[in-house]
């Protein structure tokens, strides 16, 4: 996505950012738990699928403490049906673009993803999980990419991001063999 997409797909705009990489915290899958709990009661049936994505859903990874949340639904462009229940529940749209829509806490340290239930990026993101969960040196290779790119100005999260995704490439490449 280049530049230009990125800020039409960013409810708000840009949002410069440092990002900081924690250790990884023992507590982190709880918090997924409470916050699946939220997603679900908020969205009732309308949530086919609440998956913990993301470094925080990878023992041992080091991660930015944000929670990411795969949530699929049967029509991500039905906003009417998934974002106003979650608004009640204390998230906000952030990013609205094809085949995707992002919703996070005021507080920025919770991420909900959506994506329909053919989105070739939940095979991505479970695929991508699932790998580092068994393969340490994937993991680290990952971990330092990410400490690496910590710590410097970025103009939006998006952009760092970005920085990581020809590791993840790598990485997803060796789990489709």
């Amino acid at each position: 996505m280049d530049s230009e997409e990125l800020k039409s797909a960013l409810i708000g705009g840009l949002e410069p950012v440092t990002v900081k990489v924690l250790d990884y915290d023992p507590l982190w899958p709880r918090r997924f738990e409470q916050l699946a709990v939220r997603v679900r009661a908020a969205l009732g049936a309308k949530a086919l699928i609440v998956e913990h994505i993301g470094s925080t859903a990878v023992p041992g990874l080091a991660a930015k403490p944000i929670i990411d949340i795969l949530v699929v639904v049967d029509d991500v462009n039905d906003e009417a049906g998934f974002v106003a229940p979650l608004q009640d529940a204390g998230f906000v749209l952030r990013v609205r673009e094809p085949g995707h829509r992002m919703m996070r806490t005021s507080t920025r340290d919770v991420h909900l993803h959506f994506y329909d239930p053919h989105a070739h990026a939940i095979g991505d993101y479970l695929r991508f999980r699932d790998w580092l969960r068994s393969h340490p040196e994937d993991r680290d290779l990952y971990e330092a990419k990410k400490r690496e790119l910590a710590g410097r100005q970025w103009d939006d999260m998006n952009y760092y991001a970005e920085a990581k995704s020809e590791v993840i490439t790598q990485i997803l490449s060796r789990a489709a063999s």
